[in-house]
């Protein structure tokens, strides 16, 4: 059995801590059991461990999200990177073409597509792992779990049934239903009906042959460079709903959708993460800083404070899904930033009636890691080091550095930096355009780095 990971999604629902950048999935707000905060990533993937399903699986994600997946469990996650964000429609497709074309899975396989950040219990991947019986028992085109819904919710769509259970097992399906009313929910529930938590199984060969069919190529590469062909759909309009064949593993185990406020804080380790206090006679209430500096909650019922360099949020916890709508106008650059050799943090941006810009960071390396060997064609950049010592590398010199160390990187200068030990400096960018994509990476690790400096001494 082949599993696929969807980890998709950005946006502002967990605003101000979810951006554009840092997906709800990366947040740390979770026990590991050992006393510890993880994300839903790591979480699901420590639980898919357990039961022996890492071995056979892949994420399937954006560009984006590379960095903060290798950062959070590592640099050995195989990866399906869409060449742009579409929907979970090409996404599914692509990864089939890649167990196909690049891993050489057979066609009669069973593959499990599920999403990255389901908050449930371990017993629901050993539920996963009973789909491969069922798809490859039945004549069933699809195979879905359905979770026994506990209450008539709204925000969720419902898998309703045929009939009742075959053998006790799975349920044929008839149709679904998106959202429905409370009123509407509660009829479905009475019939049986289960809420779709997104897992889709099926045989390789469904997959691959309905893109042979459409005139789509089953060579991953050359997907790759028609990524942009396929249709900009979910994989529940154009595969599910189409589909004539379908059955449901029921799951009566925990299951939540961790996707706002009010839902992540009841699943939270404690009620405050990092610098500050609640007062005694608040009550339901959770604070979440990520800046440095303490913040007071006083008084205040069911209520969540979140605070980040991206904003500062204060809801009562029933109002929380709102959030989106509210910031949407929104168009800040992403102040906190995961990548695969650690983080940064924007301290400070300026903008002068000149045109130049100023840009400060805090950044940390972690100890072993670097920064690829760049350079920029419209900025200069000015490193102190606080914290740590490590290697630094500028046109094809490298020499030692620690704390206190002052480096100054003109424009156009070749430039990395590894850490010995955990590192940390303060960036100050200054130039005419001060983004990213102002980043020529000439080499990657720093074996390579090191090889090009001695060459050229």
């Amino acid at each position: 059995m082949n599993v696929v990971l969807l980890s998709g999604g950005s946006g502002k629902r967990l605003w101000p801590l979810s951006n554009d950048s840092r997906s709800k999935q990366f947040l740390k707000v979770l026990d590991n059991g050992k006393g510890e905060l993880s994300s839903m990533v790591q979480r699901v993937w420590r639980q898919l461990k357990a039961v022996g399903l890492t071995q056979s699986a892949v994420i399937a994600t954006s560009k984006a999200q590379v960095d903060m997946i290798h950062s959070q469990i590592g640099q050995e996650v195989p990866l399906i990177v869409e060449p742009e964000r579409r929907d979970t429609f090409p996404a599914i497709a692509l990864s089939a073409i890649y167990l196909y074309s690049v891993l050489g899975v057979s066609l009669q396989d069973t593959v499990v597509v599920l999403p990255v950040d389901p908050y449930v219990e371990d017993t629901f991947f050993e539920k996963v792992k009973e789909l491969e019986t069922i798809v490859q028992s039945t004549n069933a085109e699809l195979a879905l779990i359905g979770v026994q819904p506990t209450f008539p919710s709204e925000k969720y769509g419902y898998i309703v049934p045929k009939g009742k259970t075959n053998n006790g097992k799975y349920v044929a399906i008839s149709h679904f239903k998106e959202k429905p009313k409370q009123e509407e929910a509660q009829k479905l529930i009475e019939q049986g009906a289960l809420w779709n938590c997104g897992v889709f199984s099926f045989k390789l060969d469904y997959i691959i042959s309905m893109l042979v069919e459409r005139g789509y190529p089953i060579q991953y590469d050359e997907l790759l460079n028609q990524y942009d062909r396929l249709p900009k759909i979910s994989f529940d309009y154009e595969v599910v709903e189409k589909a004539q064949n379908i059955v449901a593993l029921p799951y009566d185990g925990y299951w939540k959708d961790l996707g706002t406020w009010n839902t992540l804080t009841e699943e939270m380790a404690t009620n405050v993460i990092g610098k500050g206090i609640i007062s005694e006679d608040s009550t339901n209430t959770h604070l979440i800083n990520e800046l440095d500096i303490p913040v007071a909650v006083i008084g205040m019922k069911n209520t969540v404070v979140a605070v980040s360099p991206d904003g500062i949020l204060v809801t009562e916890k029933e109002a929380s899904p709102r959030v989106k709508q509210l910031v949407e106008p929104l168009n800040n650059r992403p102040m906190y930033e995961e990548r695969r050799w650690g983080w940064y943090r924007v301290l400070d941006y300026t903008k002068f009636p000149d045109g130049n810009e100023v840009l400060t960071k805090r950044i940390g390396v972690k100890a072993g890691k670097n920064l690829s060997y760049q350079y920029h064609h419209k900025r200069s950049e000015v490193w102190t080091i606080i914290r740590g010592e490590g290697e630094f590398a500028l046109d094809g010199q490298i020499r030692r550095v620690q704390t206190g160390d002052v480096l100054e990187i003109p424009v156009g200068a070749k430039h990395a930096i590894k850490a010995k030990t955990d590192l940390e400096f303060i960036e100050v960018q200054s130039g005419s355009e001060l983004i990213e994509e102002d980043i020529v990476r000439l080499l990657m690790t720093w074996e390579e780095i090191e090889q090009h400096c001695y060459q050229i001494k």
